[in-house]
């Protein structure tokens, strides 16, 4: 399974909604499986951010399609980051020369 972030702001229409924020986040996390994707970690924060998302996606496709989804959904915006913990890391830069 492959990792990402995904940095998340409200929409006007996520904003006017906000009270529903929770319950959203929970349907999201349950269409993620029909994807092949888990929402294993959500924290709402401030900053430049409303949302920061930990995903566990089988394939780049699987989270791709689930990202779109949630797009489409018109309740926020992503920037969706592929991210590496330390043994995929030291997989990569041991293809280094």
């Amino acid at each position: 399974m492959a990792t990402y972030i995904a940095l998340s702001t409200f929409t006007d229409q996520g904003i006017r909604n906000v009270k529903e924020t929770t319950k959203r986040a929970a349907a999201v996390k349950e269409m993620g499986k029909k994807f092949g994707a888990d929402m294993t970690q959500i924290y709402w924060t401030l900053g430049s951010y409303d949302l920061v998302v930990i995903i566990e996606a089988q394939d780049e496709q699987a989270a791709t399609a689930f990202a779109m989804a949630i797009g489409a959904a018109g309740n926020v915006r992503t920037q969706t980051l592929r991210a590496f913990n330390a043994e995929e890391m030291n997989g990569i830069i041991g293809k280094m020369p």
